[in-house]
């Protein structure tokens, strides 16, 4: 829609309007604009400041209220281009004063244009990604990871540095993109670098970046990670292994927010939030000389640490039904289930590739079973089927030649039952009763009996 009081200008830019494809409406007051918005959703809204009656900035207003989306380009003489910025600042694209050629009106129109299209298409990765990395994806229901998510909401606004602890598979760079996609800078680039995947020799260059002629094989000028991640998030993954001299240089950018590229003395200035990861013990590795205690303060503003799946074994079957489903669905397979001397072997396994290994074991699983609903023990890894080479419902047994005491074994097998369920209900009876689908009566009895045996 085209508001313009004078006939001929508006007819003018309504045919130039028209010969670029655009299907116009001219209108010639402020008070048919409104008359026109009420009954129409139009795409664009091109109006003059000044009209007889109701002013342009009226219009824009309502027209914006009614249509938030709505492009709305105010045309304005010299002498109130600041109220024309005033109605920009409550909803208007942009602006061209009279008197203009129609090149600068264009310009303006196709900048809108293409700036709701990448407005469009960031919202819908920022909802995929949202959807993808929100704290509730990270799957787990056990106490430590309630803890977990209670943590991460907390943090994730910030934009404090920080450093992820955890064994190899426990979900790492999954817990630093979430705590990315859930932070005010989750609109712009994610970027992750494994320092232990790269020979030293090349992690400063891709870290930093390099210019042409830097070192052999530098053919032009490269961005490295850092210049990537400005004004997000930048991910280094097993920061333990970093040489001694590159610890020096990224502390210097946790100081400063800046930094040189490789063979260039011109300095980079960048926003970025750091967020570590290690699976080693980096408190060890300073007293051994091997990581400078400066920087470990630097990256440890708030540490993360991540539980290996053997300490929360409750949350095996829920993330067992999670891997399932996402199989299954790639396989386009129907709806799978885990028999129960399966859910035993897993349950019973001690996972020393934690998170990641399960979904491996799952995967197996499901591409071995078949076509069948079930997923069977022996679909299982070997190692997982059978973890000590013993039955994976009962302990190790052997039988000495004198034969063994049946009441004493069988008591210590109640009694470990009983402990690990005292253990994990932090002593309270009742709750460890429900666990071993037991009367709070019966455990207690079992108790006093077992403490004479």
């Amino acid at each position: 829609m085209l508001v313009e009081d004078e006939a001929a200008l508006r007819q003018a830019v309504a045919e130039r309007l028209g010969d670029h494809g655009f299907e116009v409406v001219q209108v010639e007051s402020g008070e048919q604009a409104l008359e026109r918005l009420a009954e129409f959703a139009f795409d664009i809204l091109i109006t003059d400041m000044r009209l007889p009656g109701i002013e342009g900035a009226r219009v824009i207003e309502a027209a914006v209220e009614r249509y938030p989306e709505i492009i709305a380009i105010v045309v304005t003489g010299y002498g109130t281009v600041r109220d024309a910025v005033d109605v920009i600042k409550r909803g208007a694209t942009d602006f061209v004063t009279k008197p203009f050629q129609f090149d600068e009106l264009m310009h303006a129109l196709n900048g809108a244009l293409e700036q709701r299209r990448l407005k469009s298409e960031n919202a819908y990765l920022r909802a995929q990604l949202q959807e993808r990395y929100r704290f509730e994806g990270i799957v787990g229901r056990s106490r430590a990871m309630r803890d977990l998510f209670q943590l991460l909401e907390t943090v994730a606004p910030t934009t404090s540095t920080i450093l992820i602890t955890g064994e190899t598979g426990t979900g790492k760079e999954i817990v630093a993109r979430a705590i990315h996609h859930n932070s005010p800078r989750r609109g712009q680039r994610f970027v992750a670098l494994n320092c232990s995947a790269i020979p030293e020799t090349l992690l400063e260059a891709e870290l930093f970046g390099h210019v042409r002629g830097a070192f052999t094989g530098a053919l032009g000028t490269r961005q490295g990670r850092l210049e990537q991640a400005h004004r997000g998030t930048l991910f280094l993954d097993e920061v333990g292994t970093m040489s001694m001299s590159l610890q020096m240089k990224l502390l210097r950018v946790l100081q400063e927010r800046e930094f040189e590229r490789v063979g260039d003395s011109n300095t980079i200035r960048v926003d970025v939030r750091v967020i570590a990861a290690t699976n080693a013990d980096l408190s060890k590795m300073i007293l051994d000389g091997s990581f400078r205690e400066d920087l470990y303060y630097r990256l440890n503003v708030i540490p993360v640490s991540l539980p290996p799946l053997r300490e929360r074994k409750e949350d095996v079957p829920l993330l067992v039904q999670h891997f399932l489903q996402k199989f299954a669905g790639e396989l386009d397979r129907g709806a799978m289930t885990l028999s129960q001397m399966a859910m035993r072997s897993l349950m019973a396994y001690a996972w020393p590739g934690n998170i990641r290994q399960l979904e491996n074991a799952i995967e197996r699983a499901v591409a071995l079973s078949g076509g069948r609903s079930q997923i069977e023990a022996t679909d299982l890894p070997p190692e997982v089927q059978q973890p000590d080479g013993s039955s994976p419902a009962f302990p190790a047994l052997a039988f000495p030649d004198e034969g063994i005491d049946f009441e004493q074994f069988i008591a210590e097998i109640e009694r470990e039952m009983i402990r690990r369920s005292l253990e994990r209900t932090h002593g309270n009876k009742g709750a460890a009763a429900r666990l071993l689908n037991l009367k709070r009566t019966t455990l207690v009895e079992k108790l006093k009996r077992l403490e004479r045996v």
